[in-house]
């Protein structure tokens, strides 16, 4: 099987992927439920619905002769996935960013990509097997250097929060990290919407849009329902009015826009690689846009004055790197 395609569209979307955090810097002088309303509606909705119409004939025809235990498996894991996303900000205050981020990163890589794995027919005599086990280990062992390299850093700026609960954080962002693999997961049960997508004439690339679709509504049904209950608690609607917000607003547009490029690239690499393109391309794009993440983080300035950590880091994403590759090599044996 030709691999480099699916593999260069799985890095293209790695960069999105990488990138979209950087919107979430200049959130001000908008509340954080009021960006994020507008932030997932672009994200979720308007993307993905524009893309899959332009690229899918009678999308909603294809979405109505789907197979019923596809589409609801499909929007139930976005659903859970949206509950992980919370958990993410809940758990940062106990643990700090680069401990939660490492623990969220290596199991929702690993989770993501080992669930549609065992879910295949005859999974266990895949002669892939081997080699996806051990990409996601040594992804585990690169994603878990990055973290400490993170931990090693906040240490020596006095960011890092010894007084915090530790275990309870700890346990928030394992359970984070598991329902943010659940992303995956509903699009890997969403492929039988791709494969109707396919009978109707959509090309194989683009057949994984109608997925992302059925995926999306429940994910969005979590982020904005909370996002919507957040502007009632805290009776901040009249954010959307405040004045120079501009320059949030079009961040969060433009962090919506990469969040799904991000995804609809991904699909189309996966649905190249085949069965098997949820399994390896999952922990490859997390992999990879953990890469880009700390680019950013790095031209931002967060690594001045951490020359031991930084070197600690780069040895954690030569890892993933290398567990990329091994991922990539499994699609072709």
């Amino acid at each position: 099987m030709d691999i480099f395609l699916p593999f260069l569209l799985v890095i293209f979307a790695s960069i999105f992927q990488g990138s979209f955090g950087v919107g979430m810097k200049y959130m001000a002088p908008l509340k954080w439920e009021a960006w994020w309303l507008v932030h997932v509606t672009i994200a979720m909705i308007a993307f993905p619905m524009i893309w899959a119409l332009l690229a899918v004939p009678d999308l909603f025809g294809v979405i109505a002769d789907a197979p019923k235990n596809a589409i609801l498996l499909g929007m139930l894991f976005g659903f859970l996935w949206g509950i992980g996303g919370i958990l993410f900000g809940v758990s940062i205050p106990y643990i700090g960013l680069s401990l939660t981020y490492g623990i969220v990163m290596g199991l929702a890589a690993s989770v993501g990509s080992l669930i549609p794995l065992f879910q295949m027919e005859d999974a266990s005599s895949n002669p892939a097997l081997p080699y996806v086990l051990a990409g996601v280990l040594i992804m585990l062992i690169g994603v878990a250097l990055t973290a400490w390299a993170g931990i090693k850093r906040d240490r020596l700026t006095g960011s890092f929060n010894a007084s915090a609960n530790i275990t309870k954080g700890i346990m928030i962002a394992v359970t984070c990290g598991v329902l943010s693999a659940l992303l995956n997961v509903g699009f890997a049960n969403a492929t039988p919407v791709a494969k109707t997508a396919e009978v109707a004439g959509t090309i194989t690339r683009n057949s994984s849009l109608a997925a992302w679709v059925v995926v999306l509504l429940g994910a969005y049904a979590m982020n904005a329902g909370y996002a919507i209950f957040l502007l009632f608690k805290n009776k901040s609607w009249s954010s959307f009015r405040t004045a120079n917000a501009t320059k949030a607003y079009r961040w969060s547009i433009i962090a919506g826009l990469c969040w799904f490029a991000a995804l609809g690239i991904y699909g189309q690499g996966s649905a190249l690689m085949g069965e098997i393109g949820p399994v390896i391309g999952w922990p490859i794009l997390l992999g990879l846009s953990l890469i880009i993440s700390n680019i950013w983080a790095y031209r931002s300035g967060e690594w001045e004055g951490a020359k031991e950590p930084f070197r600690l880091l780069l040895t954690g994403l030569a890892v993933l790197i290398l567990a990329s590759v091994v991922l990539g090599y499994s699609n072709m044996v």
